[in-house]
Parts: C-alpha cells; structure tokens; sequence
C-alpha cells in the first residue's frame, strides 16, 4: 500500500518548518484578536500581555487560557473576530448545561475545515473512487458536515445518510457498496450488531470506518472491526476549534496526528495550568492559529491525554495525541473514588462482554451507589443460568480491581438497554452533586 496522503507537502513537513509556520500563524492571530476581540484584548490585558510579548511559540505560554465558560459569558458574539456579514455558518454543540457554545465560520475557515476532514479520509485510505456514507448527525452538530465536506474535497461519492432510520442505512450501504463509513463508534457497533442480524455481512463492501464524538476503548474498536469487517480509525475535534479532523488516526493507528498547520496543541498540568513536556499525562490546549471567525487561543479542552513527536511509519510529521484517557470534567467521583468509563468499558469489553452498557451513578442516604447495567450475548441468555451467575461474579471482581470500589454489576438480556442513533448515553448520574 502507498502512502496516503491528501497534501503530502503540509503533511510530511519537517518539523523545524511546521514549528516556523507556527510561530509566524501565532504572531499574527494574536495581533488579530488584539485588534478585533474586546473580550481577548481585556484577558489578555488582565495578564499584562501585549501582542508584542509574543514573539512566537516559545511565547504561548503567556497567553491567558479560554475555557466553555469564557464562551458562554461571550455568547453570542463576544468572540467574532470579523463582522457578521463575513460569516457563512455556525455550527453548536449539544450543550448539557446552561448555554449553548455557538461557533463561527468564514467560507475559509470551512474550506479548511474541510481539507482537514480530507486529509482523514484519505489517512483511512480514501480516494475519489470510494463511496462514503456520512451518518453523524447533520445539522448544528459538526460530526455531519465536517466529514460531508471532507468527502467532498476528495472526490469520493457522499451520502448523507445523517443518524437514525437503521434500515436504510443498511440498504443503502449495501444497494450503493459505501466503502467508508462516518458515525459514532456507539452507533457502528450499533450497525455491525444489525448487519450481522440480517445476515449480509457478507453483501456489505466496507473497508474502513472513521469514528468519532464520543470516547472508546481498543476493545471497542476491535468490537466494531470484527462486526463490519472494516478497518476502524478515530478521528478528533470540537466544535469549539472547528470540529471533527482537529486530528485523525493514520494506518499505524499510534495515536492521532493532529493538523499542526492550524492547531498548537499543549499538555497542561490541570490544577495548576503549567505546560508538561512531550510525553506527560495532561489536559490538552488547543490555539487555533488560522481561524478567521472564530479564532481560540489556549482553549483547554477538558480531555486528558498524552502527546507525542516519536517519528510515524506513515511519514506524517506532525505531532501525535493519544486517544483521550477520559476527561478532567467528566471524571466521575463515586465513594470519593475518581471513575473514568473508558476503565468499566474496557473490563467489560475485555471480558467478552457487547459494548451495550450502561453506568448509573445515585446517592441514597448520603451513601453513592454505583451500578453497571451490561447486556449479554443471545448465546449467554440461551445458555444455563448459573454461566451468567459466574459471569456477574467474575465481572465485579474485575471491576473491583481495576477502580478500586465495588459496583453491582447487572447483566441483562440482549436489547433490553436503548439502542442510540446518535451519542450514546453511557453515564447516568442521578445525583444532585450541584445544587
């Protein structure tokens, strides 16, 4: 197999020239939101900052950091940095609380959104002779028009499917032979369990899949390859800083190569906000440095990972981050225990469990109590009764050694936990830990 590449001159750059090229985008981002950003000139006045204090990335850290709050008191206009007319688009994010993060777009800025979603799907092995079927979510979610976009600018064969409707997704992935496939990894194994119910496995052309938007484990992965028969690749982003294709996954599948010609990514320290070398578990900070509309500097992102510039066989040059170890938000506290699901997913998956779960935190009597609701194969539930008594066993004892606390592990029949189109909800946490 060749090298793929949709702009190898960007992608395979060295890294002394990717660094240079981020120093000259910085210089003058910052300058930009100086000039048109009255929210970012008084942060950035709050720290005693000036443009002229940044002279290029050995300067970053000087920068003050963004966070969701800062674009919710911003909201909605706070951070444009060009006039409204420029704008083509906004795109949001699914928002649990208060209000809505509203992102927004030059016709640039989703020019190069979209070369950035190519480079994906060419890194998956795409080209202009593939038929690519998109069923993120359309609409004000990014995961839609981000890849449709990307599809495009490859010349491959779109169809955007969106989420939901199951049934004509599999008709039309077998009557048009898609060959990629778009979701979310909760909705592919979603697919890959129906396939394999309707026995046409075998009349499904797929070869790779990119997924993305929510958290899954290398079990899930093999999970879904096995399922579909695909090579399965993840890929990253957030609305915030544009959205999917921030980085993705090449063939190594070693990480995610993040798009460094638009984003200088940091690894922070979260309590204290001090910058970890290469290498260290951190919080990762994006700085958009070619965004027109809508232009983060040090935005944190909340999810953890590790970064790395060990050198790539597939000849990218550009930094890699690991799949998120979850996030400094999302982290649940049980027992005064830190929690991560990607921890309970990867006992579960590990020990043959579906990847159909579901965790359910609640506080009675000031007491948290801590279930994981797991369902079971059509093998097991037809099976003898003290297999799956043996199993539940075998499952708490897992988890109890992996988190440290006990849960009560609850499995139950196939289907009995919702299937989701869209974002699966894994974690329900009934408690009111914020009133």
């Amino acid at each position: 197999m060749g090298k793929r590449y949709f702009q190898p001159e960007i992608e395979t750059m060295p890294v002394d020239k990717i660094k240079a090229l981020q120093s000259e985008r910085l210089v003058a981002q910052v300058k930009n939101v100086w000039d048109n950003v009255p929210y970012y000139r008084k942060k950035m006045e709050e720290k005693g900052v000036t443009p002229d204090d940044i002279k290029g990335l050995e300067d970053l850290h000087k920068l003050p950091f963004l966070t969701k709050d800062d674009l919710r008191d911003a909201y909605p206009y706070g951070l444009l940095a060009k006039p409204l007319k420029d704008c083509v688009r906004i795109q949001s994010t699914s928002g649990t609380t208060g209000r809505r993060v509203v992102a927004f777009y030059t016709q640039h800025d989703i020019d190069l959104w979209d070369e950035c979603c190519a480079r994906a799907i060419v890194a998956a092995g795409g080209t202009d002779e593939d038929v690519v079927q998109v069923s993120y979510g359309y609409g004000l979610f990014t995961g839609g028009p981000g890849l449709n976009g990307g599809s495009h600018k490859v010349g491959s064969l779109t169809i955007p499917m969106s989420s939901g409707n199951t049934e004509r997704q599999i008709q039309f992935m077998t009557d048009l032979g898609a060959t990629i496939l778009c979701c979310t990894p909760s909705y592919a194994a979603y697919l890959g369990e129906a396939v394999n119910e309707k026995g046409l496995k075998d009349k499904i052309k797929l070869k790779a899949g990119i997924f993305g938007a929510e958290a899954w484990t290398e079990e899930m992965r093999h999970d879904i390859e096995e399922k579909l028969g695909i090579k399965a690749y993840d890929i990253y982003g957030l609305t915030e800083i544009s959205g999917p294709g921030v980085s993705f996954e090449c063939e190594e599948q070693k990480g995610m190569h993040i798009n460094e010609d638009h984003f200088i990514a940091e690894i922070i320290n979260p309590e204290t906000g001090e910058v970890l070398p290469e290498g260290e578990k951190g919080e990762l900070v994006f700085t958009s440095i070619t965004k027109e509309a809508f232009p983060l500097l040090r935005y944190r992102t909340k999810d953890l990972c590790v970064l790395t510039r060990k050198p790539c066989s597939c000849g990218r040059t550009h930094i890699r981050m690991r799949k998120p170890m979850g996030r400094s938000d999302d982290m649940l506290i049980i027992r005064g225990v830190n929690v991560f699901p990607s921890q309970i997913e990867t006992v579960l998956l590990g020990a043959g469990m579906t990847p159909n779960y579901q965790i359910i935190v609640d506080r009675v009597n000031n007491n948290d109590t801590f279930d994981v609701n797991v369902e079971i194969s059509q093998d097991m539930a037809d099976g003898p009764r003290e297999a799956v008594d043996a199993k539940q066993k075998e499952l708490v004892a897992s988890l109890k050694s992996m988190l440290g606390i006990k849960a009560n592990v609850n499995l139950v029949e196939p289907k009995a936990i919702a299937r989701s189109e869209g974002k699966a909800v894994r974690v329900i946490d009934k408690r009111k830990l914020y009133d």
